[in-house]
């Protein structure tokens, strides 16, 4: 019952034009910046410390119009339900596709590294714009809340695209080769990695970063061609989403240097405009530090459970 009063609301919502919608995110943008403050130490925080070179006025200009676009993504959002075809494929243009049609029409998949940068929700009208005889679709993690979970289900799918959970990964990839079916793959590889799941360190917006590297061991390990999709804000409610080649022999590249070169794109990305990257979340609050703390280097394991305090009496820290 849950979930269609749920979607009930979100469906009238977002029937209403985009016009209406970006007045909406004005007034939203005075109660989650204004009034609630919102995340704002941790968005402080990150930006700040993202751009030591920057001074206050222009950290605190980003942080306002972070807010700003924040808000006109949750809106972009709740539209996503029941924007037609056309409007979606004139407001996200996809560029470079011609790149991955050719690498789709000899046979090869296709993996394309994302970011919570711009509008992640409207990539997926992706299948609006490659071949059809390619599966469009990205890797999924379930949401806590099992009616906000099938509503994100269905927004995320509704272009033709489909969600992966991380679990099936490789499974659903297989199946997808096994019947001859190439796939166009997205995967958002900015968010903190478990500590059991830290492989590899990289510089990322003047921070030591732990990243994830499990993209980069899918396309070695399916052989498919790698891309990243760089997004571009055009104006409130445009983008341009551009697909640039980094590989079609992943094999063949230094283990992490795919991971790398995807971070130094992000971080040019992000710095062209920074407003529109997902601050609000808490991407440093993993330390070199505390990993080798938990590290074991006689066992190879990493201790998730033990506190800082444990963990450097045991060491004798203390």
């Amino acid at each position: 019952m849950l979930y269609y009063l749920i979607y009930g609301c979100w469906y009238l919502l977002s029937l209403l034009p985009l016009r209406v919608h970006y007045v909406l995110s004005d007034c939203l943008y005075l109660v989650v910046y204004r009034l609630l403050h919102y995340r704002v130490k941790v968005v402080r925080t990150n930006i700040s410390t993202s751009f030591p070179e920057k001074d206050s006025e222009e950290l605190r200009r980003i942080e306002r119009d972070f807010y700003h676009w924040f808000c006109d993504y949750l809106v972009e959002t709740v539209k996503l339900l029941t924007i037609s075809e056309k409007n979606l494929k004139r407001r996200m243009v996809f560029k470079g596709t011609e790149v991955v049609s050719q690498v789709v029409a000899e046979g090869q998949s296709c993996a394309v590294y994302l970011g919570h940068y711009c509008n992640w929700e409207w990539i997926t009208s992706l299948p609006l714009w490659v071949p059809a005889e390619a599966q469009c679709g990205q890797l999924y993690h379930a949401l806590e809340n099992p009616a906000f979970d099938r509503l994100f289900l269905k927004l995320r799918q509704r272009m033709g695209a489909v969600c992966i959970p991380v679990a099936e990964t490789m499974r659903r990839l297989v199946k997808y080769r096994q019947h001859g079916r190439p796939v166009v793959i997205g995967y958002i590889g900015d968010q903190v990695p478990f500590w059991n799941n830290i492989h590899h360190w990289c510089q990322f917006l003047n921070h030591d970063t732990p990243v994830f590297t499990g993209t980069e061991r899918i396309a070695r390990q399916a052989g498919h061609a790698v891309f990243y999709m760089d997004v571009r804000r055009i104006r409130r409610g445009y983008y341009e989403a551009e697909f640039q080649l980094v590989s079609r022999t992943p094999k063949e590249v230094p283990e992490f240097e795919l991971t790398d070169d995807y971070f130094r794109r992000l971080e040019s990305s992000i710095r062209r405009d920074p407003a529109c990257y997902l601050w609000s979340h808490n991407r440093w609050k993993r330390t070199r530090e505390e990993f080798n703390l938990r590290y074991d280097e006689a066992t190879g394991r990493v201790d998730i459970i033990s506190s800082v305090e444990e963990l450097k009496r045991k060491k004798g820290m203390l």
